[in-house]
């Protein structure tokens, strides 16, 4: 696959498939993508906000007339950075996962804007929530807007002449991750199931599903891949990824053999190989995972916990919030 520029904005991928891309990919700065033929649309995924994904439909209709009018949104798992622009999209065909469905209900964007004008409720957790979003995303004017379809393993889409697929990976990094992939044009829109150049975050798991997507992927014959976060990729990005959890995994599992908590395995594992991917502070989130995932705890991670204990991290490493980079050229 040819080096593409990571930069701002919509890139054109070819052949009826097109991606809006966020630098840096950190903390809400996700991606989505469109698919185009013979007059039809698909959207995959919204952003954080109104103002975020206007800008974005804006950019796919001057690339594509027929995307002034998205006839199918595919939400590609429940995160407000992936469905809180759904509301724009009113009238079109929405798809997910059952699961991503469910977990959408339980985490309305009502629900962020209350958080975020109470976030002085939840403590040192919420606190470091608070950091990561003021002043970068406006929540005002959210509304609920949930799929209109559901799935539950697979599903196949046509747009034009083109076979679309979605297929169910999940849990994984939420609950109901799906993959949606364009064979004929060997592009796959992965949601948050590849984070290029930036740490993974697994609130969910197994991680053992989260690798078990990688190699689904490494095993279809595609060549443009596109991240949730981070710039689009080819294979070498997905070995990447299901390494660094191969690897994670491995090192957590002889801390936890040895009695270490999970808070001291996390700072204790030596992540050079990984040193220049941002948000390294989600390891944490990640072992605790990898420990719940070895102790056969069905417990969800407490998530203004998980927030606290990476703002501690942040704040030793001397690592600020993050925001875009200047993009390149």
């Amino acid at each position: 696959m040819a080096e593409r520029h990571y930069r701002r904005g919509l890139h054109d991928l070819g052949n009826g498939c097109y991606a809006w891309l966020q630098p840096d990919g950190g903390w809400g700065y996700s991606n989505s993508g469109l698919v185009a033929d013979g007059g039809e649309t698909l959207l995959v995924d919204t952003l954080m906000d109104l103002t975020h994904t206007r800008e974005m439909l804006g950019g796919y209709r001057t690339a594509v007339p027929a995307a002034a009018n998205i006839g199918t949104l595919v939400n590609t798992h429940a995160n407000g950075d992936h469905t809180y622009g759904n509301q724009l999209l009113a009238g079109a065909r929405m798809i997910a996962s059952r699961a991503c469905a469910e977990e959408m209900a339980q985490r309305r964007p009502e629900e962020r804007v209350a958080m975020m004008k109470n976030w002085r409720n939840y403590g040192e957790g919420g606190a470091a929530w608070f950091e990561l979003y003021d002043g970068v995303f406006d929540f005002s004017g959210l509304v609920y807007t949930p799929p209109t379809e559901v799935f539950d393993d697979a599903m196949t889409l046509r747009v034009g002449a083109k076979e679309v697929r979605l297929t169910m990976v999940g849990p994984a990094h939420t609950r109901g991750d799906v993959l949606v992939h364009v064979p004929a044009e060997r592009t796959v829109f992965t949601g948050d199931i590849l984070f290029i150049g930036g740490h993974p975050i697994s609130w969910d798991g197994p991680i053992s599903n989260w690798i078990a997507a990688c190699e689904r992927i490494l095993g279809w014959d595609v060549e443009t891949i596109v991240p949730g976060h981070g710039p689009v990729t080819g294979k070498a990005g997905v070995r990447a990824v299901k390494q660094y959890f191969e690897y994670l995994t491995a090192e957590a599992r002889k801390r936890y053999d040895a009695g270490m908590s999970d808070e001291a395995a996390a700072q204790d594992i030596v992540m050079s190989e990984f040193r220049d991917w941002i948000d390294g502070e989600r390891v944490i989130v990640n072992v605790a995972t990898l420990y719940r995932e070895f102790s056969s705890d069905t417990r969800k991670a407490n998530v203004m916990e998980m927030h606290a204990r990476m703002a501690r991290i942040r704040k030793a490493r001397g690592t600020p919030r993050r925001g875009p980079k200047k993009e390149s050229a």
